[in-house]
């Protein structure tokens, strides 16, 4: 066991603890249990495999932290701990510059705390996904460091294995991959407790596939440079605090496929363009009461600047000028009517007066009416 260099066991139904006995297998390179039932603590004698290259744990039931022994493993490129239940925060040493990390899943744990601003020094790193955790504190603005989401470089890539790299990304709905994962360009960010304004920085990384922020705190608008994301296939934003017009630029992404930018707080009219043109399902929208124009059935005022108005708004506004109508003339006709019978009923000297002048008018009327028909 000890000249033993891939250790494959995914997609079993393995139970309980891992082994302990890591010393033996000092050329192992590739771990692979994902898709089993095993439980219990990392081992922290795994810091023993310094040829440690791969690691893929996801789907189990581990628990605990990470453990700190890894960071001997400074060979690792590919860490897969999702769909576990660590707990605890991402140790720094994974974003130290001995770590040459192209792949970083920990999805679907228990883990939180702030992500850690070593993790940007990771050059190499083109799949980021701590989806389902509860991280908390901004999205760090260093992620632009990420180089290999900005450019390719393909030397470093000739030196992995020929060994299937499965993953899932998050594309409108979870797939997985089996092809090699080098052209894979992801950051998922999503069902976390992130807050503060979607950094303006995020969008230098150009040769980002997948952008998923849904389900977070954010608030602020959506940078007006999130055109410059021309390879982006996935952007999804729902579910956040996000304020303003949605930026013109975003209708210039040309492969864009899966759109969400549902439940914020948007707000004027929704960009033309011929790739959103081509996104007619309004549920994209939904829960932005402000937002109008196509695919959705509100309309925007002529200028396109203004807020339109909710028709249940204008039912509602018709119904108080009603109301208030009603009211004033009632109030009118009370006014009016007890300042001058009132007046009459208090005063007698009023009344007799009144009373005389209006014997006065209809004896003259009376008088007038009999004169023109003794003419006749």
């Amino acid at each position: 066991m000890k000249h033993l260099c891939t250790l494959s066991l995914r997609n079993n139904k393995l139970s309980g603890e891992f082994p302990k006995a890591w010393s033996l297998l000092r050329n192992i390179m590739i771990v692979d249990v994902a898709y089993n039932n095993l439980s219990g603590n990392l081992p922290s004698s795994m810091g023993d495999s310094c040829s440690l290259f791969m690691l893929k744990m996801n789907n189990n039931n581990f628990e605990g932290e990470i453990p700190f022994s890894l960071q001997t493993c400074t060979s690792l490129r590919n860490i897969d701990l999702g769909n576990n239940r660590f707990t605890g925060e991402i140790p720094p040493w994974i974003g130290s510059t001995a770590f040459l990390v192209s792949t970083l899943r920990l999805r679907s744990n228990f883990l939180s705390g702030h992500i850690p601003q070593q993790l940007c020094n990771l050059g190499y790193l083109h799949i980021l996904d701590l989806a389902h955790n509860s991280f908390s504190g901004t999205i760090p603005k260093c992620l632009k460091n990420l180089t290999s989401l900005r450019i390719f470089n393909n030397s470093f890539y000739n030196i992995y294995i020929g060994y299937d790299e499965q993953t899932t990304v998050m594309r409108g709905r979870e797939l997985q991959l089996n092809t090699s994962l080098v052209y894979v360009k992801s950051i998922d960010l999503s069902s976390n407790r992130f807050e503060g304004e979607i950094p303006q920085e995020i969008c230098s990384l150009i040769l980002l596939l997948n952008l998923n922020l849904s389900m977070n705190r954010l608030s602020g608008s959506i940078p007006t440079e999130i055109g410059n994301l021309s390879q982006l296939e996935t952007l999804d934003l729902s579910l956040n605090h996000l304020s303003g017009r949605i930026p013109q630029s975003l209708s210039s992404l040309t492969f864009l496929s899966n759109l969400n930018l549902s439940y914020n707080n948007l707000s004027g009219e929704i960009p033309l363009g011929n790739q959103l043109q081509a996104l007619p399902d309004s549920s994209i929208y939904e829960g932005n009461p402000f937002l109008c124009g196509f695919p959705l059935s509100i309309k925007c005022f002529e200028d396109g600047n203004s807020t339109p108005k909710d028709p249940k708004d204008n039912d509602n506004e018709d119904g108080n000028e009603k109301f208030w109508f009603y009211v004033s003339m009632a109030l009118g006709f009370i006014v009016g009517f007890w300042g001058v019978f009132g007046t009459l009923i208090v005063k007698k000297s009023w009344r007799y007066a009144y009373f005389r002048w209006f014997d006065e008018i209809k004896d003259k009327a009376t008088l007038c009416v009999r004169r023109l028909v003794c003419q006749e």
